[in-house]
């Protein structure tokens, strides 16, 4: 039976390769290197706010959720860095039963607010708003190259 639990840091390996793999694909398609993908996730998983689950498989992590809480003036808030699920488990449902354990266990938490960014088009704007999720009407991504 599948089972949703917090992230553990022995399986970073294999959080790295999902990452590279799943976000190497549609609907991204960055050539993330596995090695690289190791460091970004393991950073985040490091930070003293970070909060993640696993979705495990027949003992194997089939995906993960992770991401940060900070303090605002009006409350705590939590940002979705990385939602990630192996492209031989993807379209089961994986995702949205990570996306809301997730949002129960940190509306539990008394996170006032849940953030992240996400493709501007395709299937995934629709996803979030399947579970909620809206733009942001005050607020603009913004970046510069470096």
């Amino acid at each position: 039976m599948p089972t949703i639990r917090p992230m553990r840091k022995e399986h970073l390996e294999r959080y790295g390769a999902i990452y590279a793999a799943a976000f190497s694909g549609e609907p991204w398609n960055d050539p993330w290197d596995p090695r690289d993908a190791v460091i970004h996730v393991g950073e985040l998983l490091n930070s003293k706010q970070a909060y993640g689950l696993e979705y495990v498989v027949d003992h194997e992590v089939a995906g993960f959720i992770l991401g940060t809480s900070m303090l605002f003036h009006y409350g705590r808030t939590f940002e979705i860095n990385d939602l990630a699920v192996a492209p031989a488990y993807q379209r089961q449902g994986i995702a949205g039963r990570l996306l809301t354990h997730c949002l129960d266990d940190v509306k539990e938490q008394g996170i006032v607010g849940v953030h992240l960014i996400t493709a501007g088009e395709g299937i995934l704007p629709q996803f979030y708003e399947d579970y909620g999720f809206s733009k942001e009407k005050r607020v603009i991504l913004m970046g510069m190259e470096m």
